[in-house]
């Protein structure tokens, strides 16, 4: 969360987050069973999913809602779960080294 730091109270720079976390939060659901590793796996995943994907900064959901093709938003999708399973595979063979 970014904070105003001259006043320490929320601006509206707090609304600003990148559009694909919410998206690599989604397929990690849908991928990782609940059964799986604790939260910190997951959020190693998560980073490094994140991290091979480029950022897409927004302010509203809605903004890219409405700006994005069907097909954009497929490409969008279809890169993010070669992302998480990339990232599945990279923070599990770093925690059995």
């Amino acid at each position: 969360m970014l904070i105003n730091t001259r006043y320490d109270t929320p601006t509206e720079i707090d609304s600003i987050h990148n559009y694909y976390e919410g998206l690599v939060f989604e397929a990690i659901q849908e991928t990782i069973p609940e059964e799986m590793p604790n939260s910190s796996y997951i959020a190693d995943i998560v980073c490094v999913a994140l991290n091979h994907l480029p950022p897409r900064y927004i302010r509203h959901k809605v903004d890219m809602s409405f700006y994005l093709s069907p097909q954009e938003r497929q490409e969008m999708e279809d890169k993010v779960k070669i992302a998480v399973n990339k990232a599945i595979r990279i923070v599990k063979d770093s925690t059995e080294n």
